[in-house]
C-alpha cells in the first residue's frame, strides 16, 4: 500500500485520573505564551508604549476572545444540527471544535476592548497581534495532525499519509500544508516586513491587512487539498465552508490595505 504510515502519537500528553492534557489544548496555551514572550521582547526593542498592566490585559482579552469566538464560530459554521439538539455540548471545548474565523473575530473584539481600556492605538495592537498569531496557527495545525483530523483528499503523492480515521487511505497531510503556509510563511513574511520596511511599522494597520490577505489566500488555496467537514460537505458541489468564510475576509484585507497604505495627500 502506498503512503506513509501515520505516526503513533497519542493526542493525550498525560493523564491524572479523569483529567487529561491534550496536544490540542497545549497548542493554544503554548501559542499564547510564546506570543506573550515575543510581544514583551518587541515592546522593549521598538520602545512601544505598553506598560505591564496593558500587556497582561491584552493577552487576557485575546485569550478569552479566541476561546469564546473560536468555539461559537465552530458551533455556528461547522457544528451542524448536533448543538441544536444537544446544546450542552457547546461548552465541551476539550472534545475539540474551534473555528479560526470565529477566534479571529473574538481576538479582535478583545483587542478593541484593551485599546479602549488603556487608551492605546487599536491598529498598533492588531499589528502586534498579527505578527505573533501565526505561531498559534502553526502549533494548532500540528495538533490537528496529531489528532488525526482535518486530513486531506486521497492522493498518490509520495508524502501522502495513511490516517487511521481516514480509512488508512493515503491522503494529503493538509494539516501540515496549513501549518507551513499559514504558520511559518506568514510569520516570516510579516516579521521581515515589520523589521526591515519602516513604512510598514509607520502605517499602522498594514501588517494586519497583510496577515488577513495572506491567511485568506492560503486558506482558499489549501482547502482544495483538504477533505471538507463530513457534516457539511461541499456547498454548490465545489466550495467548502472554509473558503466561503475566507473570500469576504480576503476582500476586507485588500480594502484595509488600501485604506491604511494608500499614499498620503
Amino acid at each position: 500500500m502506498t503512503g506513509l504510515t501515520f505516526p503513533n502519537i497519542s493526542p493525550i500528553i498525560f493523564s491524572i485520573g479523569n483529567f487529561s492534557v491534550r496536544w490540542y489544548s497545549m497548542a493554544y496555551l503554548m501559542g499564547i505564551l510564546l506570543a506573550w514572550l515575543w510581544l514583551m521582547r518587541d515592546v522593549k526593542k521598538y520602545a512601544v508604549n505598553f506598560d505591564k498592566a496593558a500587556i497582561e490585559d491584552i493577552i487576557f482579552y485575546i485569550t478569552i476572545g479566541i476561546i469564546i469566538g473560536g468555539r461559537l464560530g465552530y458551533v455556528l459554521f461547522y457544528g451542524g444540527k448536533i448543538f441544536f439538539f444537544e446544546p450542552w455540548r457547546i461548552i465541551q471545548i476539550w472534545q475539540g471544535g474551534m473555528s479560526f474565523h470565529g477566534g479571529a473575530v473574538g481576538a479582535v473584539l478583545g483587542l478593541w476592548y484593551a485599546s479602549y481600556k488603556h487608551h492605546l492605538d487599536f491598529w498598533l495592537l492588531t499589528d502586534m497581534a498579527a505578527l505573533y498569531a501565526p505561531i498559534g496557527i502553526f502549533l494548532g495545525r500540528l495538533a490537528n495532525f496529531v489528532n488525526d483530523e482535518l486530513w486531506g483528499h486521497v492522493s498518490d503523492v509520495p508524502w501522502a499519509v495513511r490516517f487511521p480515521n481516514g480509512g488508512y487511505l493515503p491522503r494529503h497531510p493538509s494539516q501540515l500544508y496549513e501549518a507551513f503556509c499559514e504558520g511559518i510563511v506568514i510569520l516570516i513574511v510579516l516579521n521581515l516586513l515589520w523589521r526591515f520596511v519602516p513604512i510598514v511599522r509607520q502605517r499602522k494597520g498594514t501588517v494586519s491587512a497583510l496577515f488577513i490577505i495572506l491567511y485568506a489566500l492560503f486558506r482558499i488555496i489549501l482547502e482544495n487539498f483538504r477533505q471538507p467537514d463530513a457534516q457539511l460537505g461541499f456547498y454548490f458541489g465545489f466550495i467548502t465552508m472554509g473558503q466561503i468564510l475566507s473570500f469576504p475576509l480576503l476582500l476586507f484585507g485588500f480594502w484595509l490595505f488600501r485604506r491604511r497604505f494608500k499614499p498620503e495627500k
